[in-house]
């Protein structure tokens, strides 16, 4: 199946999506997801731990359960769960102080006491009983939190962080109300309460339980910054809108706009959703979408897109689409589907944590008993096996991949480039050849008609021949087509055009006839096309020496030329059905369109990170090269039908000495569909004709204006990203390799392994967060902005 296909595939099966409460490591996700996965009907879910949301996708054909079946699995697991819309704002801003750090200030409340003895060198500062009062709560109430999931996840026959913490600490607890209580029975007649008394551990179980709290609230504030793309896309839509009818202006709530109705947009207004201007004139800021931050003229008959700002004038709208079906939503989901998706890496994280909590149950056990066997006491032998238990919890292991997709991701977006899944980042790493179409891509894509001639001896005016080309082109929305139709200035009165036909990536062929035109010439069969066409069907004896001089002249200075032939009058259905009719040139029309200003920057960037440019265009042979030259691009393919775009793109990835290359196909996302679906990247330009809708599902990754310069920023982000996963993981899998060995070795206290834990979890996602202070060279980041 085609890219493009499976993306409408897509539109009409939407994947659910829940919010899923309780989960607090990378074991909770593989728990969730193998929970969903086992309800009848689903063929995949993904849970990504830093959004805290799961995306089901049901499988083709089969009858979909009711919603409450999947709440009840997630239930089942031992977390909450509540379906939510795919573009629902996002939950936990919302939350107090209060929820966010009342239970870490509690702990701190409770656990300071019990260090600051430790810190002057006295254990005993405090009774016991004082140690216990203040550690219990701790331990008990502010931690019950962990062993709800404890004993969710063991009921499950699974593990996770919970256990970890949970055993640790009250290990650590019972360990010490245990010594107190032998030294108490024990203690000699007319000795202080107190004297003698053995070290105890309070103090590390409620510390721990405190540090892990605390590090779950700073995971949760640096969680929140890594999805302000999202928050800032989402918040560009206004909650209610002004709606033109019977009774004039009247403000209703956006989600009772329908498609058709009449919307007032004032100055400094935002656009409610995507619609066409009917009346009125002014500048809009779409910076939102494309990036580009000079504010666009709309009049009437524009598009608009809904989250654009209207600058000085009063517009009324007719709305197009509403809800889910805006740009502005499909922008959204494709955002979010990109930040909840694993990048290949991460199935080798999931493998290593659904194995990770029971392999460090075995390794606190043998650190238990081979101190005790070793001779240290059996309280000190617990110690050090509670210190693996908290040193090991893998938070960070699970927040490595997400952060920096989400970190990544949300950077790009607010550059307008969306990329839609973590697959797509990957291979955009390791790209090595970036093929480019020409027209519309590293073109202005709106060529003009700069030549047009008539071959001598026919008796037609170059006016007529001109009448004859726009009149086939008038229904067409080719840039060439209208470039024709606008450069035919007297207009196609008299002239009419039938049973006109596209022949693909040849041109038009229709039967034309009329007043206008001598009668020799009307109600001939014409064709209109490239020169390859023309070569087809025209013998080289015949084709006019004037006029194929000067197409070569034009083509190598840069122009686009097409060709008008007629054929014979006496039987038009042969003429449009075979070959075997004789056909003859008539006239020359060459094109000229203007290189993009940043076409040429884009190219260099590409150069710079050692990275092969090819350009791949249908054009004339010379014309591209002319392109090709003028932008310093290594290799120019030329005259290639649409899907010979596909085979060329094959042929580069297999490469020159057969080793197979990473290649990245530029296009507009209509036209070069079977190219993009063919390489291993497809960058889809979004274009102001209608394609960014196609775009959003036809490639892996979408630059929402046409700026070629997003091809290498896209290359650069996926770059940074791909290496802060790596990084990520490093240091996540840096902690534990280096943590449990050292507590296993007694190098550790519960406390500090606490300590290292939170920490570990915190600098992972500050790592991630580093992110989103790129910026696209020669850019800013202004696609995502709340104003």
């Amino acid at each position: 199946m085609s890219d493009a296909a499976a993306g409408v595939l897509h539109a009409l099966e939407e994947p659910l999506q829940l919010a899923v409460r309780g989960m607090t490591c990378a074991a909770c996700v593989n728990r969730v997801e193998r929970a969903l996965r086992k309800v009848p009907g689903v063929a995949s879910a993904n849970v990504n731990f830093a959004t805290e949301t799961a995306s089901v996708q049901w499988a083709a054909g089969a009858d979909h359960p009711a919603d409450s079946a999947l709440v009840e699995a997630v239930a089942h697991a031992g977390y909450e769960a509540h379906v939510q819309a795919a573009d629902a704002p996002l939950a936990d801003e919302s939350q107090s102080w209060w929820d966010v750090w009342g239970a870490v200030t509690l702990g701190l409340v409770a656990s300071v006491p019990l260090v600051l003895p430790m810190l002057w060198g006295n254990h005993h500062f405090w009774p016991a009983w004082v140690q216990f009062a203040l550690a219990t709560p701790v331990q008990f109430i502010l931690g019950a939190r962990f062993y709800r999931a404890a004993w969710a996840a063991l009921k499950d026959r699974s593990g996770n962080m919970d256990q970890l913490v949970a055993l640790g600490t009250t290990a650590a607890w019972a360990l010490s109300c245990w010594l107190w209580w032998t030294h108490e029975r024990t203690a000699e007649q007319g000795h202080g309460p107190h004297a003698g008394m053995p070290d105890l551990y309070f103090e590390s179980a409620a510390v721990v339980i405190t540090l892990v709290l605390l590090g779950k609230a700073l995971e949760a504030r640096a969680k929140r910054q890594t999805t302000a793309a999202i928050r800032a896309l989402q918040s560009l839509r206004p909650d209610t809108v002004l709606r033109l009818g019977p009774q004039g202006e009247v403000s209703v709530p956006l989600r009772q706009v329908v498609v058709g109705d009449i919307l007032v947009v004032r100055p400094g207004e935002r656009v409610p959703s995507d619609g066409v201007v009917t009346e009125g004139h002014s500048h809009v800021d779409e910076s939102m979408l494309t990036g580009e931050p000079l504010p666009i003229a709309k009049g009437e008959g524009e598009r608009l897109t809904g989250g654009a700002i209207n600058g000085d004038g009063r517009l009324l709208m007719r709305v197009s689409a509403v809800g889910r079906q805006t740009v502005l939503s499909g922008i959204i989901r494709s955002v979010v589907e990109a930040q909840a998706g694993k990048a290949p890496i991460q199935r080798v994280v999931d493998k290593v944590s659904a194995i990770f909590v029971p392999t460090v149950l075995l390794l606190a056990v043998l650190t238990g008993l081979g101190w005790w066997a070793w001779g240290l006491g059996l309280e000190q032998s617990l110690v050090r096996a509670v210190a693996v238990l908290v040193i090991a919890c893998p938070c960070a292991l699970g927040l490595a991949t997400p952060a920096a997709l989400m970190a990544g991701t949300g950077a790009a977006a607010r550059h307008g480039i969306l990329i839609k899944d973590p697959e797509a980042l990957e291979a955009a790493h390791k790209i090595a050849v970036v093929a480019f179409d020409k027209t519309g891509t590293l073109t202005v894509g709106q060529p003009r008609l700069t030549h047009w001639q008539v071959a001598d001896g026919r008796g037609l005016a170059p006016d007529q021949a001109l009448q004859v080309a726009a009149a086939m082109q008038s229904g067409s929305e080719h840039p060439l087509a209208r470039a024709v139709v606008v450069a035919c200035t007297q207009g196609m009165d008299g002239v009419q055009a039938t049973a006109v036909q596209a022949v693909l990536g040849r041109g038009l062929q229709a039967v034309v006839a009329g007043d206008a035109l001598p009668a020799a010439w009307s109600g001939l069969a014409w064709r209109l096309g490239s020169t390859r066409w023309m070569e087809s069907l025209v013998p080289v004896s015949a084709r006019p020496a004037d006029l194929a001089a000067k197409a070569s002249s034009l083509a190598a200075g840069g122009s686009s030329v097409s060709w008008l032939m007629a054929g014979p009058a006496h039987d038009v259905g042969a003429s449009l059905n075979g070959e075997d009719v004789q056909w003859q040139v008539v006239a020359l029309l060459g094109f000229g369109d203007e290189l993009k200003p940043q076409s040429a920057q884009a190219v260099a960037q590409l150069h710079a990170l050692g990275i092969e440019t090819v350009m791949i265009s249908g054009d004339n042979r010379g014309a591209a090269e002319a392109v090709g030259r003028a932008l310093g691009i290594g290799k120019v393919v030329a005259e290639v039908l649409p899907a010979d775009k596909a085979e060329q793109v094959r042929a580069l990835k297999s490469g020159r000495d057969g080793h197979p290359r990473v290649v990245a196909m530029v296009g507009d996302g209509i036209n070069d569909a079977p190219a993009l679906a063919a390489a291993d990247v497809g960058m889809a330009m979004a274009n102001p004709h209608g394609a960014t809708d196609v775009a959003l599902h036809a490639a892996g990754v979408t630059l929402m204006r046409g700026d070629p310069a997003l091809v290498p920023a896209a290359i650069d982000i996926s770059r940074r990203t791909s290496a802060k996963i790596r990084q990520n993981l490093f240091w996540a899998f840096g902690y534990n390799v280096i943590g449990i060995p050292l507590a296993m070795a007694g190098g550790l206290s519960p406390m500090l392994a606490g300590a290292a834990m939170a920490f570990s979890s915190v600098s992972v996602v500050g790592n991630a967060l580093l992110l989103s202070r790129w910026h696209a060279k020669g850019s800013r980041p202004e696609a995502v902005q709340s104003h």
